[in-house]
């Protein structure tokens, strides 16, 4: 049954935004997965080395801005409201003031664009989790989980311009090569994420062999994309943000072990492209602007970091693209994964197949 959705929640991860926000927004991070506290000592001093505070507050709060001007350029009047998973606004503070202002039918468009469980699973847990801190006052209420969009084509432009602007600030003395990073998970998780097969089936991308690794498919799809917009014909896919007991294999190679690797191979300049985030995490700054740069320092290799998509117009664009889309409550036929309401896991339950454990800790 159609749905005629009065308003927007923007969901996302959260950040800490003073030092004394770091410790409780980690143990918010890693609450139930026994991650020991020194660990957690460790990733703080991440955070307090940018003041304790993570760029990705005040890069939502600027996306959330183009979004409202996107929406207000084509007529759209839907109120857009902010929530995070891990720190303020907390998401379930969030809908209680959504459901006091009257909104009923909201739209989630969640920053993150893979399936599995980090990717999309946890995110309708955040949904499911707010409408039950609501009590019987979200009997009244339809949250709907807008789709993974990893394969849209403005994604790919976004990611691909950015890597153009990269490349065009190198000295050019050397031909670069062009490296994708995303967040690594544990092996197991990738390969229990799902089969690919279908998903690409439904979004009309050639078939995939790649067994069940739904979400490492997806990151190297949507890497190629970009790359193509880009002007590149090759590149390598690689991994950052590893975290876990050493014991246990996540994807690799990592991104500062593979800067080893092309500098031994002759390689003098490199582009790395965060495809994995929308927009810069203190796991982007802290991995990709200060280890990995350090490292090509001391390798001499010519590097440069990409822009993440965050407010090209393109992606806004997208992200408006997808509210017009659902805003009627009219999903298109095959129902792309991701989409589901109040909580509930995708239609099909495949891009959710990981949900039975949590394969982050903190990175």
């Amino acid at each position: 049954m159609p749905v005629d959705f009065d308003s927007i929640l923007f969901l996302s991860f959260g950040g800490p935004d003073k030092p004394d926000d770091v410790r409780p927004f980690l143990e918010n991070v890693t609450r139930g997965r026994g991650v020991p506290p020194e660990r957690l000592d460790e990733v703080a001093q991440h955070y307090l080395h940018f003041g304790g505070v993570s760029p990705i507050n005040e890069l939502n709060l600027a996306m959330i801005d183009s979004i409202r001007a996107e929406l207000s350029s084509r007529a759209i009047d839907l109120p857009v409201f902010f929530g995070n998973r891990n720190w303020h606004p907390m998401v379930e503070d969030t809908i209680a003031r959504m459901h006091d202002a009257g909104h009923r039918r909201v739209l989630v468009f969640p920053t993150s664009a893979w399936g599995g469980y980090s990717g999309c699973a946890q995110y309708h847990e955040d949904i499911g989790r707010a409408l039950a801190s609501l009590g019987e006052r979200a009997a009244d209420m339809v949250l709907r989980k807008l789709p993974q969009y990893w394969h849209h084509a403005l994604f790919g432009e976004a990611a691909g311009d950015a890597v153009r602007r990269a490349a065009a600030s190198l000295s050019g003395d050397f031909e670069p090569r062009l490296v994708f990073t995303a967040h690594s998970i544990p092996d197991a998780a990738d390969r229990n994420s799902g089969p690919p097969g279908d998903e690409w089936t439904r979004t009309g991308l050639p078939a995939s062999d790649d067994g069940g690794r739904l979400y490492s498919s997806q990151v190297l799809a949507a890497s190629q994309r970009a790359a193509t917009a880009a002007g590149f014909s090759d590149f390598d896919q690689v991994w950052q943000s590893r975290s876990g007991p050493p014991q246990i294999p996540w994807l690799e190679p990592d991104i500062v072990d593979h800067l080893e690797v092309i500098a031994a191979q002759g390689i003098r300049s490199v582009i790395v492209s965060p495809i994995g985030f929308v927009s810069d995490h203190l796991e982007v700054v802290w991995d990709l602007d200060n280890e990995a740069r350090e490292k090509a320092a001391e390798l001499g290799l010519e590097y440069v970091r990409a822009d993440t998509v965050g407010t090209d117009r393109r992606f806004i664009s997208m992200a408006v693209d997808l509210i017009e889309q659902y805003r009627s409550g009219e999903l298109p036929a095959g129902v792309p994964l991701g989409v589901a309401d109040n909580g509930m896991y995708c239609v099909g339950g495949t891009c959710c197949r990981a949900a039975v454990r949590r394969p982050h800790a903190v990175g």
